[in-house]
């Protein structure tokens, strides 16, 4: 059996659960290591440090030429898209477009009595590098991810908007990824992947200028250099392996329970596959159906790898202890298969994305529904956010005084700056006065 009901009460239930709180990982020394070298290469050699990474591991004949995509190949790509994907790429962009847009924040100004102004002006950065991995040698393009990176940094009015992805073996783009990027009007796309690829993004090189956000997904070779460079640009966040937690009440379907774990466990060895169950019968039967429907996927072994390595199929002794569970591991997405969801959702406090009742699969989150798919992981739903149209701007404070009001604080700064020891602060606003 590929899952096997546990109680959260048993000792083994207990082990299972203090591991699952404390998931968070950074790479590994040797992956650090080699993230640091590759920065460095691209520092001081720039494009030739580049090209000689994309050679080494993705397009073996790659030249400095094609680094840049060119509007003719991102012509081609389009023709080559099909009218039916190109009409399903629309209809996921609208629906985005349309959550992100009620995420603007506006700027404000107020007045006080003393004349004294104040306010904030939300400013999108100037530019964005927007990483898409390629995806099984570009065989499995995450369309997905130029549309969730790349709206909200529309939206925000980040007027330039760079995407990187690696080659393929010769050298090109899968035409499914150009076209997307040209639906949302990203036209600079470059062929780099990995950690170069995100180095080049922080640093700039001769042909790519550096930008001020770095956003998208990747292995943890692309997640230790947006940590590595963090601070000279934004990152989005360090992520790790996507995860799910099922909370399962005795109403849950149990296929349709299992299907979401497999969904989830066909990421990567890696993923993180979960459900905390307050009926011993229907998590017996949503083990049962696991073991059914695991032969049916393509990706099997890797859903099997999750699944016997980091799943857990966990029984709880009510709703209230499934809840607090699941508020403890605050999960990537946490899907609610129970009676009444939106009763039991002012008990949710962290969760990267709520999913709410049977006939709402995690998938129609990645793709369709319109939130940002790029979300916490590794219990970091604690503290932060899904990506959104606010990752791309920042927030500048305006302050005006007039005579009248300085005259008013001046004694107060004065005596305040000289508590800290710094006369020249509390001199700068007497000498005023």
């Amino acid at each position: 059996m590929a899952l096997t009901p546990v109680s959260t009460a048993s000792k083994a239930g207990q082990a299972r659960l203090a591991a699952l709180y404390d998931r968070f990982q950074l790479a590994d020394d040797k992956c650090r290591g080699q993230v640091n070298e590759i920065i460095q290469q691209i520092r001081d050699q720039g494009d030739a440090a580049l090209v000689e990474y994309t050679r080494r591991f993705d397009s073996p004949a790659f030249e400095l030429g094609q680094l840049r995509v060119s509007e003719a190949e991102i012509d081609e790509a389009c023709r080559q898209v099909d009218r039916e994907l190109l009409g399903h790429l629309r209809r996921a962009e609208k629906r985005i477009r349309q959550f992100h847009e009620r995420e603007r924040e506006q700027s404000w100004i107020e007045t006080r009595e003393d004349g004294v102004i104040t306010g904030r002006l939300v400013i999108p950065v100037d530019s964005a590098g927007l990483y898409v991995p390629g995806g099984q040698g570009g065989s499995t393009p995450l369309v997905s991810s130029v549309l969730m990176n790349g709206i909200p940094a529309g939206i925000a009015g980040v007027k330039r908007r760079v995407m990187l992805t690696p080659p393929n073996a010769e050298g090109k783009v899968n035409p499914a990824l150009l076209a997307a990027a040209r639906e949302i009007g990203i036209t600079e796309i470059y062929k780099a992947g990995s950690a170069w690829a995100i180095a080049a993004l922080a640093y700039g090189t001769e042909s790519i200028a550096p930008v001020d956000v770095i956003v998208g997904p990747g292995n943890q070779y692309v997640t230790e250099a947006k940590r590595q460079v963090s601070g000279r640009v934004r990152i989005d966040m360090i992520a790790g392996p996507s995860e799910v937690l099922v909370v399962a009440d005795h109403t849950a379907e149990p296929a349709y329970v299992a299907a979401d774990l497999l969904a989830q466990a066909e990421h990567d060895p890696q993923a993180l596959a979960l459900c905390i169950c307050t009926d011993q019968a229907m998590a017996g039967q949503i083990a049962a159906a696991v073991a059914e429907q695991l032969p049916q996927l393509e990706r099997r072994e890797i859903a099997a790898r999750s699944l016997a390595e980091r799943g857990a199929l966990l029984v709880a002794a009510d709703l209230d202890e499934a809840m607090e569970l699941a508020n403890r591991l605050a999960p990537e997405h946490l899907e609610l298969m129970i009676a009444d969801p939106f009763a039991w959702l002012p008990k949710v406090r962290h969760a990267g994305a709520i999913f709410l009742g049977k006939y709402t699969p995690e998938s129609v989150g990645d793709y369709l529904a319109g939130p940002n798919h790029v979300l916490p992981t590794m219990g970091t739903a604690r503290f932060s956010s899904a990506l959104g149209v606010e990752t791309f701007v920042k927030k500048s404070s305006l302050i005006s005084y007039s005579k009248q009001a300085l005259l008013a604080d001046q004694k107060a700064i004065d005596r305040l700056a000289r508590l800290e020891g710094l006369t020249g602060h509390a001199r700068s606003a007497t000498l005023r006065t």
